[in-house]
């Protein structure tokens, strides 16, 4: 069975080890280009958020190099996400392809359902090869968020522009090539000597961003124009609230979201669907810990994150933290973010400034 998947950040590194360790044959998906976009937002309705538009795309790209099963997440509260993969598999069923469409609805609620349909994946293996291959895939997970994480700390401080993205694609070489734990364990070790080796400067003071917002656009780089790399590269420190083995263990059988959302609870005591309260709860968290702005990311018509942003306007205000909301679709453009992204920095740097008592 040749199988595909959503693009979505790195994770692509891991999920192509996990299809391969249960027997099948795996058709990469590409990274979202413009072409992936166009294609998803040709076939897609109107008003579909730019995450649906790119993995519909994905999946025409995936199917045109002869994927037979497509895997996909589902969603669960008030939010269209959790109708994404019936939507997609309508559409493209419309369009004439015969394919299996498997959705992993998150197993809160309907456990026997997730397994039945993971059985689908699994079938034919026996338990112990199951298990190896979701454990070794859970553990390439951690080492690539991991690794991930840390370059965002290196970034701004690195003397020559661009080592440490150098250095990050040699670490995601190393990975991709470990297939035992032993193997994947040593990966670790090793990309952590690469980034060591980076040339940096720590006298430095760079000013610091939390960036939250709705999953997809926080963690595909191609959705969001490589931000974080971006803001690093101008000397920030980036740090983003969702990293994807986190919230698959506070979304699966696990509770961890329990802080940020009390954090929330003085503005925002219902869920509104997505990660609308998670955006708020973290803005407050940010501001708690001294960072010097937020960045919102959403998609352009995302209701759950044009809720938050609402509730932002108070937030930023009574708390005195700088809010920057992105929202994103198909016109959005590169140089445009760019730009704003300059203009929210220099206003950090000025704020800083008048706190410090420097006189502009």
């Amino acid at each position: 069975m040749k199988v595909t998947f959503p693009h979505m950040g790195y994770s692509h590194i891991a999920f192509k080890m996990l299809i391969q360790k249960l027997g099948h044959e795996v058709v990469m998906p590409k990274r979202p280009s413009e072409n992936t976009l166009s294609l998803g937002s040709h076939y897609a309705p109107e008003f579909a958020c730019i995450p649906f538009k790119i993995l519909l795309g994905t999946y025409l790209e995936a199917l045109e190099e002869g994927a037979e099963m497509i895997i996909s997440s589902g969603g669960v509260g008030p939010c269209r996400a959790g109708y994404y993969g019936i939507l997609h598999e309508k559409i493209l069923k419309d369009l004439g392809y015969d394919i299996d469409f498997l959705v992993l609805e998150p197993p809160q609620k309907k456990a026997m359902n997730f397994v039945k349909t993971l059985r689908k994946l699994t079938a034919g293996n026996s338990i112990q090869t199951i298990w190896e291959a979701v454990s070794s895939t859970w553990l390439k997970l951690k080492v690539l968020d991991r690794i991930e994480r840390l370059t965002y700390e290196i970034r701004p401080y690195e003397i020559n522009k661009g080592d440490t993205t150098r250095a990050f694609e040699k670490c995601l070489d190393v990975i991709d090539r470990a297939w035992l734990k032993e193997d994947i364990t040593k990966s670790q070790t090793r990309c952590l000597e690469i980034l060591s080796e980076i040339p940096v400067d720590k006298t430095r003071n760079p000013l610091k961003i939390g960036i939250i917002g709705e999953i997809y656009v926080v963690l595909e780089p191609a959705a969001n124009f490589d931000i974080q790399n971006v803001l690093g590269e101008m000397g920030i420190i980036a740090r983003r609230s969702i990293y994807l083995v986190e919230w698959t263990k506070d979304n699966t059988f696990f509770k961890g979201e329990e802080h940020i959302k009390k954090a929330a609870k003085e503005y925002l005591q219902v869920p509104i669907g997505g990660h609308g309260i998670l955006s708020v709860g973290n803005t407050i968290l940010y501001s708690r810990q001294g960072y010097d702005g937020i960045i919102q990311l959403a998609p352009f018509s995302c209701i759950p994150e044009i809720v938050a942003k609402g509730i932002l306007t108070k937030v930023k205000k009574e708390l005195d933290i700088p809010l920057l909301t992105l929202f994103i679709d198909e016109q959005t453009g590169k140089t445009g973010i760019k730009t704003r992204l300059e203009a929210f920095v220099d206003l950090l740097y000025s704020k800083r400034q008048l706190r410090q008592g420097v006189v502009l």
